[in-house]
């Protein structure tokens, strides 16, 4: 298609950058990212309804929580760095995937906490 000035129209349908953000992701870094953001959320859920609701010991929560722990923190922290680096050289738009950091920060902020103010 032409127009008068007989310089080519992109013919393809750009959507607005509010549109952009409301959508899914459209990048492999942003669907796994959302995905680690949602492990994590859903594992924190579970850690505080489940795990830390009772002071009662149970033998099996000392051999499993360590592990549970670590693993939660690590998806959280996973999810934060990947759901940066798609933003960064992938050019992610996703409102989704910046929410991906915001566990990423929550677990940068209470492991510095750990090695800074040690109790």
């Amino acid at each position: 298609m032409k127009i008068d000035s007989n310089l080519p129209v992109n013919t393809l349908s750009v959507q607005p950058l509010w549109r952009q953000i409301f959508s899914w992701p459209g990048t492999r870094l942003g669907w796994r990212s959302v995905r680690l953001g949602a492990v994590f959320v859903v594992l924190f859920f579970i850690n505080s309804a489940v795990f830390m609701t009772t002071t009662v010991v149970i033998p099996w929560r000392e051999v499993i929580l360590p592990f549970y722990g670590f693993f939660m923190i690590l998806c959280g922290l996973v999810a934060g760095v990947v759901g940066l680096i798609a933003l960064i050289r992938q050019h992610e738009r996703s409102g989704l995937v910046s929410l991906t950091m915001l566990p990423g920060l929550f677990v940068l902020f209470f492991v510095l906490g750990e090695f800074l103010v040690p109790h």
